[in-house]
């Protein structure tokens, strides 16, 4: 049976990674694409030249009723969603003295509160077929903290309160909801940073010494919505080359 999988950010970074990955293993796969991003059909293209049949939903996933709409096309041209990826997010770091409350709100809705906007309208459906997935993409900075990042890190941390309450209440219903946290990969967005930073003040920070890729993360997210992981939930997976350990 050919699962149906909704990745929210999937045309950068380890979002890319996750919809290839999963559309190269048979999964019928549809990702949202914000309105800022004018190249999203230029993306999808690309993806179909390459043999990776992916269904781009438009979204502005803080808010609700079009998320609620986003999962109703991606249902309609795909099926009922069995899979449900939260990979969506973004930085706008400074330090807290410096923080205005746009950023600090921009951020919360964006890589928190949407983990509501996109699970409430798919949860019922997986409940009542009895089976589902639910990953929700941290970070390393969520369980460390960094400097500057007082609204990406409490989005981050509250992502995995999320999971675990979830996680909890839908166990005995055949849906697992887990916590992924990556460190730093090599995305476009990290190898934008000047050289002496990344050499300097990033990778000695990380024991195995790189960057990760998001091929690697792509490969654990593969596990944890197989069948093969259906009693692990509410857990958090820390992938950051041993950067931070608890």
């Amino acid at each position: 049976m050919e699962r149906v999988a909704l990745i929210t950010g999937g045309m950068g970074g380890l979002g890319e990674s996750i919809c290839t990955t999963m559309a190269e293993a048979g999964y019928r796969v549809a990702t949202t694409f914000s309105p800022s991003n004018n190249k999203a059909e230029e993306w999808l293209a690309h993806m179909k030249e390459t043999g990776h049949d992916v269904v781009g939903v438009f979204c502005d996933i803080v808010d609700y009723e079009c998320c609620e709409k986003a999962v109703m096309e991606a249902q309609q041209k795909l099926g009922p969603i069995d899979i449900l990826i939260n990979n969506a997010g973004i930085t706008r770091d400074m330090t807290f003295k410096k923080m205005d409350k746009m950023s600090w709100d921009l951020v919360i809705n964006t890589d928190l509160c949407s983990l509501f906007n996109m699970t409430k309208p798919i949860l019922d459906g997986m409940l009542q077929r009895g089976w589902g997935r639910i990953i929700n993409i941290s970070s390393v900075n969520g369980g460390k903290g960094a400097i500057g990042q007082t609204n990406y890190s409490a989005a981050k941390a509250g992502v995995h309160g999320f999971t675990k309450a979830l996680a909890l209440e839908v166990a005995r219903k055949g849906v697992t909801v887990n916590t992924v946290s990556p460190g730093y990969l090599a995305t476009k967005m990290v190898k934008a940073v000047p050289k002496d930073v990344l050499e300097g003040k990033i990778l000695p920070q990380i024991p195995v010494g790189r960057l990760g890729n998001p091929e690697e993360v792509a490969g654990l997210i593969m596990y944890l919505v197989s069948d093969h992981a259906g009693f692990v939930t509410g857990a958090n997976i820390d992938i950051n080359g041993g950067q931070h350990m608890h």
